[in-house]
């Protein structure tokens, strides 16, 4: 490898030594974060910043409290890959209800830690290999999950013994519904509120590790389209022994995306048919567990994942939810039904409340910025609180904020008191190697960003092959004013490529009605927009060589390479295609039902986003690759595309990648860069 790919694999790409997953506690006296000790630094270690100082406190080292940790209970490693968590050390943590003291596993062993006096980790004795603790009101209780049981400390086992899964999210609500938690203490920190999750019904998937065949198969519950479901229950667990179900029509509305107690007298919930486009927000009453309907929000194809921050309910008592406005021209929010913004505001989440307003993150520009806003809930009256050039985040407690700018200049933090002090936390990762100028522009009709890369050596008038560098999917925005998303761009540019990426239709942030023009077909649309947009970009920009294009990507991105060398030949002449998802009827339930419908109900719409039947009309080269320990994309996709086209005599290659999962972790990514750079310059040569 050369400097870049060694630096970015060693610093996993630019972000250890970077602090994350902030958290305010004492009404915005303390910022806890987790923070690793440098650039090369894998194990994040738990701090807190004193805003009335600025003084940064490192309360948790993760190899003081664990020198020889040996390797994550199989538990932790899902929730996880679930999360997207590649840091080591303490990969999470929660927070007492005050704030004061936070509770984190380590390699199966529960912590807890109290930010004031000397600070010193506590550990709790744990039933078994401990997962997601989560302390109550005042830390003097903590929560915890052991081999799918429920447990208290100080208290024992708390969920019964019959067979189900207690106190987590199954993998349709981690992986699809934004969900990552299964119980939650109650404000007086007495009672929780469980999951009970009971997979019996559904189908195994199997991991063999071909490297250690002595090794027994690992195997984990699957829900596959079309197939059944994990029966999801919520029960209130009370400290004598008394469980309360909550009781609402499951049948009709299996998923449960959000879940949490709103006051000691109510618990609100938030679930979904199983197609996704009927969502209610419940009011539950968690002594009788009977529930009332408070918000109904229906589309005739999808409703989409729910803006952060909502349901929420206001100091008055109405009730905050998020909406599309008339036409599907923008992501809105509502009160009590009533819209509160309009079509020129793309929210996309609610911070909380500020100075009496609601502290939002919105678009209201290009959808490759992002900007920080108060709004009124009286008049919709909005006041900006960031808005340069870039995308803006928020977080807030009692008036204190924290601001993060992540533009052309890299990433920013501030955090912002209510007297006008400020404090930027430590940053110890490694400074960004590029400053990346990108060229955004929206093209065709549909009005799709785009991105373009050039080497920063390039002189016009110079040729350069293509590469297609994107995801293409649901769920994920790739052309941003984000300098952190280019770093690896710029790489592939100055390897001698002219690096484009398109944010087709179906992608989010552009508006609604942009996102559900992906309904009841990924294939068409996704492939449409690329050859379109590609087109457009070259009409534009003389020196973009159409004879010789590439693209690349990972899942659905990957699911993109491969469907573009199969099916248009024409346009793009090489492909390497990671952890691609080649039959939608393989994968889960919650993700491809939302967009394709049911495959029994539909069995034309997943035979033509299958790419297995396209296997004997490859003529491009195609490189395959696959972690064999991906337990969301399976390696099964992969390799019976493999097997189809080995039956139908197309050459191609396949890497076949043994303890490798979807996150391609340690260096791995860099690893494969190498090779797919070496693939892209003997076949675009």
């Amino acid at each position: 490898m050369d400097d870049f790919l060694r630096l970015s694999a060693s610093t996993a790409r630019f972000t250890h030594g970077a602090p994350r997953a902030f958290a305010f506690g004492d009404d915005g006296r303390l910022l806890w974060f987790l923070r690793s000790t440098g650039p090369t630094d894998a194990f994040d270690s738990l701090w807190v910043l004193d805003t009335t100082t600025g003084a940064e406190t490192r309360l948790a080292d993760p190899r003081a409290l664990c020198p020889e940790p040996g390797p994550l209970p199989a538990a932790e490693r899902r929730l996880r890959e679930r999360t997207r968590l590649v840091a080591a050390g303490i990969g999470s943590y929660a927070l007492s209800g005050d704030g004061l003291h936070a509770a984190f596993a380590l390699y199966g062993r529960l912590f807890e830690v109290a930010a004031g006096g000397a600070g010193t980790p506590k550990e709790i004795p744990a039933a078994g290999p401990a997962l997601d603790p989560r302390p109550n009101a005042d830390g003097s209780r903590t929560a915890y999950v052991a081999d799918d049981v429920l447990y208290v400390a100080p208290g024992g086992r708390i969920s019964p013994d019959d067979g189900a899964r207690w106190g987590l999210a199954e993998f349709a609500a981690a992986e699809e519904l934004g969900r990552h938690r299964g119980h939650w203490w109650s404000p007086d920190g007495v009672t929780l509120l469980a999951a009970r999750v009971d997979e019996s019904a559904l189908q195994r998937r199997y991991f063999a590790d071909p490297a250690h065949p002595e090794l027994p198969a690992e195997d984990f519950a699957y829900p596959e389209a079309g197939g059944p479901n994990a029966d999801v229950q919520l029960w209130v667990l009370g400290d004598g022994g008394t469980r309360i179900r909550l009781d609402w029509d499951a049948d009709a509305y299996p998923y449960v995306s959000d879940a949490g107690w709103e006051s000691a007298d109510e618990i609100l919930l938030t679930v979904q048919d199983r197609l996704q486009s009927c969502v209610l927000l419940l009011s539950a009453d968690p002594a009788t567990g009977r529930t009332r309907e408070l918000s109904r929000t229906t589309h005739p194809q999808w409703v989409d994942p729910l803006v952060p921050g909502t349901p929420a309910r206001l100091a008055d008592g109405r009730m905050l939810t998020c909406a599309d406005t008339p036409g599907g021209a923008a992501r809105a929010l509502a009160v009590d039904g009533a819209l509160l913004t309009g079509d020129g505001v793309q929210v996309r989440a609610v911070a909380g409340v500020h100075a009496g307003l609601l502290l939002i993150e919105a678009g209201l520009r290009d959808p490759s910025e992002q900007q920080v806003l108060l709004l009124d809930p009286a008049t919709g009256e909005l006041t900006p609180v960031a808005d340069g050039p870039g995308v803006h985040t928020v977080s807030a407690s009692a008036g204190t904020l924290l601001l993060t700018c992540a533009d052309a200049d890299g990433v920013r933090r501030t955090v912002r008191t209510p007297d006008g002090r400020e404090f930027t936390p430590a940053d110890l990762s490694e400074p960004l190697p590029y400053r990346v100028d990108a060229v955004l522009e929206r093209v065709t009709e549909h009005g799709i960003p785009t991105a373009l890369v050039l080497p920063r050596d390039h002189v016009p008038g110079r040729r350069l092959p293509v590469l297609v560098d994107g995801y293409g999917g649901p769920g994920m925005q790739d052309v941003t004013a984000d300098q952190r998303r280019r770093q690896h761009r710029q790489w592939w540019a100055d390897q001698g490529f002219a690096v484009v990426t398109i944010d087709n239709r179906g992608t989010p942030y552009v508006s609604p009605a942009y996102t559900h023009a992906m309904y009841r077909g990924f294939s068409d649309v996704t492939l449409d927009d690329q050859v379109a947009a590609l087109h457009a970009l070259a009409a534009r920009h003389g020196d973009l060589d159409l004879g010789r294009v590439g693209v690349r990507g990972w899942s659905y991105g990957g699911y993109l390479s491969a469907m573009a060398v199969l099916r248009r030949p024409d346009v793009f002449h090489a492909a390497a295609a990671g952890a691609a998802p080649t039959d939608f009827r393989h994968y889960d339930t919650a993700y491809t039902e939302r967009y394709l419908g049911l495959p029994q109900d539909h069995p034309e719409v997943y035979e033509r986003d299958s790419l297995i039947p396209d296997a004997p009309q490859l003529s491009r080269p195609l490189l395959l690759i696959t972690g064999l320990a991906d337990d969301n994309v399976h390696p099964s996709h992969t390799l019976r595309l493999s097997r189809a086209l080995t039956e139908a005599g197309r050459p191609h290659q396949l890497l076949a990648l043994p303890g490798v999962t979807h996150m391609t972790p340690g260096g791995t990514r860099e690893k494969l860069m190498a090779l797919e750079l070496e693939f892209f310059r003997r076949e675009l040569a």
